[in-house]
């Protein structure tokens, strides 16, 4: 696995198991999170379900592409795989954060741009992984 890649892997894989486990955190009333950290609309409790419905999809990319890396780091093809569905889903969440925000019309760089960079990092590593099945491999 080339370290950009597992760079990339695991910034964002570590970012959202602390997302999400700050979320949990808030909602179980171990803190308050403030209100200028919040997404447009935080209270809605349609736009609250939208934001937990990717928690399954973001666990999923999160613990592939973890995996990903420890299967790389022994030496394993497997991670190939791994990172593959770890890079779809993670395009797949940003797409469709970036969709949400962008049909509302909120453009609030905070939210809208790291959604924007979630959406198109992947785009740098998967034709390479597609292209060149057997490039790289541990």
């Amino acid at each position: 696995m080339p370290s950009s890649l597992r760079l990339a892997i695991l910034i964002t894989d570590i970012a959202f198991l602390a997302y999400w486990m700050v979320g949990l955190a808030s909602l179980a009333g171990l803190f308050a999170l403030p209100a200028s950290l919040m997404y447009a609309d935080y209270d809605n409790p349609i736009v609250v379900a939208w934001n937990w419905s990717f928690l399954p999809l973001d666990l999923a990319f999160s613990v592939a592409g973890l995996l990903a890396v420890a299967a790389a780091r022994r030496g394993d093809s497997r991670w190939r795989g791994l990172a593959l569905l770890s890079l779809s889903f993670t395009m797949a969440a940003g797409g469709m954060a970036v969709s949400f925000w962008a049909i509302r019309g909120e453009f609030d760089p905070a939210w809208f741009l790291p959604n924007l960079a979630i959406a198109l990092w992947p785009l740098c590593f998967l034709p390479h992984l597609l292209s060149n099945p057997t490039v790289n491999s541990p």
